[in-house]
């Protein structure tokens, strides 16, 4: 199929096709969402439900990425080791301190991910993974262009966009044809961590932490995984190589210290493939909802991943539930819903 790389604008506009709930660019994120539960997906990316307040899990994650990114361009500058970790340190604790109130950033330490996921836990965990893979045989590709690949945005757009609704001529509805083809093809977005060469071949590396037990079993989730498939096709777009798959650096936060994991998961070329038909498929049926207005529940996932958020409005009869989601959730600005199209 061909796939045509798309430049990155600085400002993101939105994600669905003007005065409709038809979304033409996608992520990983968002296309997560329609695959686990219909209703999930309007609740957020149509109506913007959210949680009031910081994500602890996020603000902790996009701090701990942007730390391994600063070392991993540092590094590949030429900047010695010790060096490029004190300059990474400190732009951490730069970050994560707030200039105006002069406080550092704080979590609740009574919940669960406040006692794990807190500023010293942060910068722990960011000296222990850069001291961990001080020797790391995984060195940071460079591309044609010289620069180094890390934190790379990619935006593609595919061969085929939303269907047009087929209109009736002179009010006879045998007379019915479909218009033009959309200007607005699909695209698909996201943003890859890092490209390294490991033993002669190449892989995306995706960073990830979690307070659960790094195992084989927690592994296994990442194949087959909807993410690692779409960071291993557009890598492939990206860099125009072959890549292998995917090396995922797990960090288990403990109490008092972390433990290191580093996985891989591979991906045949059948399996992109049969993953871009299947892709197909759910942006049909995306359309297919947004026409009709109705997002079914899939009342299989409600106790996934540790339960849905909204779980227990779903619970409720339909007449109710709008009252309970202005209760529990805040519908989020524009500005600060999940958006694929927004840069980094």
């Amino acid at each position: 199929m061909p796939i045509q790389i798309m430049n990155i604008h600085t400002q993101a506009q939105s994600p669905f096709l003007p005065g409709t709930a038809i979304q033409f660019a996608w992520d990983s994120t968002s296309l997560g969402l329609l695959k686990t539960c219909p209703r999930l997906y309007q609740y957020t990316m149509i109506e913007g439900w959210g949680a009031e307040g910081e994500s602890i899990h996020l603000r902790f994650g996009i701090e701990y990425h942007q730390a391994l990114q600063d070392y991993d361009l540092s590094r590949a500058a030429g900047i010695p080791h010790d060096d490029s970790v004190h300059d990474t340190l400190r732009a951490l604790l730069e970050r994560t301190w707030d200039a105006e109130t002069g406080t550092p950033w704080t979590v609740d330490p009574d919940t669960k991910a406040g006692r794990y996921k807190n500023r010293h836990s942060l910068v722990r965990t960011v000296l222990d993974y850069l001291d961990h893979f001080r020797d790391d045989p995984a060195q940071t590709y460079i591309m044609k262009n010289g620069k180094p690949a890390v934190e790379l945005s990619f935006r593609f757009e595919l061969e085929w966009g939303p269907r047009q609704e087929p209109i009736v001529i002179d009010d006879d509805p045998a007379c019915r044809v479909l218009t033009p083809a959309p200007a607005q093809p699909y695209l698909l977005c996201g943003h890859l961590d890092r490209v390294v060469s490991f033993s002669d071949d190449l892989y995306v590396m995706d960073r990830k932490t979690t307070t659960s037990t790094v195992s084989p079993h927690w592994f296994s989730q990442w194949n087959p995984s909807n993410q690692m498939t779409l960071y291993t096709l557009a890598s492939q777009v990206i860099l125009e190589s072959p890549i292998k798959g995917v090396i995922i650096d797990a960090a288990q936060i403990l109490a008092d210290s972390n433990r290191f994991v580093r996985g891989f998961t591979y991906r045949t070329p059948d399996a992109l493939h049969e993953w871009m038909e299947g892709l197909h498929h759910w942006l049909r049926l995306a359309e297919t909802y947004a026409t009709e207005g109705s997002w079914p529940m899939n009342d299989t996932a409600c106790d996934k991943f540790g339960g849905c958020r909204f779980r227990e409005v779903c619970s409720k009869s339909p007449q109710v539930r709008e009252q309970f989601l202005k209760s529990d959730f805040v519908k989020l600005p524009e500005s600060e819903r999940w958006n694929p199209l927004k840069p980094r």
